[in-house]
C-alpha cells in the first residue's frame, strides 16, 4: 500500500512585487480587468536570483522544517518547466545545495502538474523499500519566459519555488494522472536554436503541425487562453471525481483541497460543478500569481505554516496545466 507523509514543508518568494498596477504602465490593462478575469492583485518577480538558487533556498527550508539531516535525504526529486540549464539537472543542483550526499537526483517536467507527478513517484520509491526520506522540490523562474508585451499570459505567471520533505505512511494514498498530447499548441514555450553555429542545420526548425508560433515570439511562452481555460476546468474536475472514485471516498471526506493556483475562475468553475466546500479550498493567487509547478508546494508550506496541515488530515491535491497534462492526489497526513 503506497502511502505518503509530508514531515517538512519549505517556500521561497522573490522580494519583488509586480503589482497589477505596475504592468498596466506598459500594458493595455488595469488592476480591475485582471483581478475580475484572474484573481490576482500581484505576482513575485526573480530580478537578479536564477532558478535553482529559489529551488535551494526552498528545499533548505523544507529539510530544516522536517529535522533531517540533509545525508539521511535518499533522492532529490525537481519539478520545473523552466530551468537555467538543460543539463545538468536541477535536482542535481539542490542536492549539492543542501549537502544530500547520498542522495540520487532527476527532474520531472509536466508544468503546472509537476508537482503532483513529483509526489506519485514519490511515493513509488518509498514503497520499494530502499528509500526513506524523498525531497520534492519545484520551482519555476517565468519572468523571462513571458512577453511583457502581450497580457495574454504575462498578467498569470509568476516567479518560486515550494518543497517538501516526504517519507512512508502506513496510511493509504491515491493517485490520478493525465495527458492530452494532442493538445500541445494550446500552451507552450520553444526551445531557441537559432544561435547554433552548426553549418549544417537550417535556420528555423520545422514545426509541429498546428503549432501557433510566429518569428517575433519564437522565444516566449504562447497560450491559447481560451483552450486552456476550457481544458483546465474539466481537468481539474475529472481529476478529482476520479481520484475520489479509486479512494472510495466522497467529497466530504476531504479535510482540504489544494487545486494548482491557475486562474480563480477556473478554480470557481470547478469547485461549484464539483460541489466543493469552499472554506475547504485553499486559494492564494491574490498574491502569488501562477507559479506552475511550484504553486501547489508553495501553498502547502503556507498552509503548514499557519498550523493548518494536521496529522491525521485527508489532503486533495490537484494540478493541470501544460502538455496538457492534470492530476490529482488523495493522502491522509
Amino acid at each position: 500500500m503506497r502511502g505518503i507523509k509530508i514531515i517538512g514543508t519549505g517556500m521561497y518568494a522573490p522580494d519583488m512585487i509586480l503589482s497589477n498596477d505596475m504592468l498596466s504602465t506598459f500594458l493595455d490593462t488595469n488592476d480591475e480587468w485582471i483581478y475580475s478575469r484572474t484573481g490576482i492583485r500581484e505576482r513575485r518577480i526573480s530580478v537578479d536570483k536564477p532558478n535553482f538558487y529559489m529551488a535551494a533556498e526552498a528545499a533548505k527550508a523544507a529539510v530544516a522544517n522536517s529535522g533531517t539531516d540533509p545525508s539521511e535525504i535518499d533522492l532529490v526529486l525537481a519539478a520545473t518547466c523552466s530551468p537555467d540549464y538543460f543539463y545538468p539537472a536541477l535536482s542535481c543542483l539542490v542536492q549539492h545545495a543542501v549537502g544530500a550526499v547520498n542522495a540520487a537526483a532527476f527532474d520531472i517536467n509536466s508544468a503546472c502538474t509537476g508537482f503532483i507527478n513529483a509526489l506519485d513517484t514519490a511515493s513509488r520509491f518509498l514503497e520499494d523499500g530502499d528509500y526513506k526520506n524523498i525531497l520534492i522540490v519545484a520551482s519555476e523562474r517565468l519572468a523571462p519566459h513571458c512577453d511583457y508585451t502581450d497580457r495574454t499570459a504575462s498578467i498569470l505567471f509568476g516567479d518560486g519555488a515550494g518543497a517538501a520533505v516526504v517519507t512512508k505512511n502506513d496510511k493509504p494514498m491515491w493517485s490520478y494522472l493525465s495527458a492530452k498530447g494532442d493538445y500541445f499548441n494550446a500552451l507552450y514555450c520553444k526551445v531557441d536554436q537559432s544561435r547554433s553555429n552548426c553549418q549544417y542545420l537550417a535556420k528555423t526548425d520545422a514545426l509541429p503541425v498546428g503549432i501557433i508560433d510566429s518569428e517575433a515570439k519564437t522565444h516566449t511562452l504562447q497560450m491559447n487562453g481560451k483552450a486552456v481555460y476550457k481544458f483546465a476546468v474539466d481537468a481539474m474536475d475529472t481529476a478529482v471525481r476520479k481520484v475520489l472514485e479509486r479512494s472510495g471516498l466522497g467529497i466530504d471526506d476531504i479535510d482540504l483541497y489544494i487545486p494548482h493556483q491557475a486562474n480563480a475562475r477556473i478554480i470557481e468553475s470547478a469547485v461549484k460543478s464539483l460541489g466543493l466546500p469552499e472554506e475547504k479550498v485553499y486559494v492564494n493567487l491574490e498574491k502569488r500569481g501562477n507559479t506552475s509547478s511550484a504553486c501547489i508546494p508553495t501553498a502547502l508550506a503556507e498552509l503548514d505554516e499557519m498550523g493548518r496541515i494536521k496529522d491525521g488530515m485527508t489532503i486533495c491535491l490537484v494540478g493541470f496545466g501544460a502538455g496538457l497534462t492534470s492530476g490529482a492526489i488523495v493522502f491522509t497526513q
